[in-house]
C-alpha cells in the first residue's frame, strides 16, 4: 500500500475497522473500462466490479456494482430497489451527484449516501475490487465488508 495516498472510500473504511488493500494501476484516459482496469491489476475480470450510477423513478439516485465485463439489466435493478424502472444517470451529472469521475467512482464515500446494489456474483469471490475514488486506483475488499460499508444489499440484476 505504499506510495498510494488514501482516498476518501480507503478513510471510510478505516473508520469502520474495514479490512482492505489499495492497488495502482496505469490509466489509459480513452479506455476507462472495468475491463482495462481488471488487465491492468492481472486478475480476473470477474472480480474487478464497475459502479454505475443510476436514477429511480421512485426512490432517485442508487449506484449498481457488476462484473467488468457484465451487463446490468434494468428492469432487475428496478425491481431490486424498488421502482418501476431505473435509467443510468447522464454522464455530466455523475460527478455533481457523487463527488467522483468517470473512470474513478466509487460506491463508498460519495457526496450523499445513495442505495448501493451489488451483484449476487460477488458472494462467489473471497475479495472484489471496486473504485477508491481515484482513477487508477482500486480498492480489494470482501463483498460482505462492502456491504457493510455502504449498507448496501446483494440481488441479481445482470443481463
Amino acid at each position: 500500500m505504499s506510495g498510494i495516498a488514501k482516498t476518501n472510500a480507503a478513510r471510510l473504511l478505516d473508520g469502520l475497522g474495514i479490512a482492505y488493500s489499495l492497488h495502482n494501476a496505469p490509466v489509459d484516459v480513452h479506455d476507462l473500462s472495468a475491463v482495462t482496469m481488471a488487465h491492468s491489476l492481472h486478475v480476473s475480470e470477474d472480480i474487478v466490479f464497475k459502479t454505475l450510477v443510476l436514477r429511480g423513478d421512485k426512490n432517485g439516485v442508487l449506484m449498481a456494482c457488476i462484473p467488468a465485463a457484465a451487463e446490468l439489466d434494468l428492469k432487475k435493478l428496478a425491481a431490486a430497489t424498488g421502482n418501476k424502472q431505473v435509467h443510468m444517470v447522464l454522464l455530466k451529472e455523475v460527478q455533481g451527484l457523487t463527488g467522483y469521475i468517470r473512470g474513478g467512482c466509487s460506491p463508498l464515500a460519495a457526496k450523499k449516501n445513495y442505495p448501493v446494489t451489488i451483484d449476487e456474483t460477488a458472494l462467489l469471490y473471497e475479495h472484489i475490487y471496486v473504485s477508491a475514488g481515484q482513477r487508477g486506483v482500486q480498492l480489494c475488499l470482501a463483498p460482505d465488508d462492502l456491504i457493510a460499508a455502504t449498507q448496501g444489499q446483494y440481488a441479481d440484476i445482470l443481463r
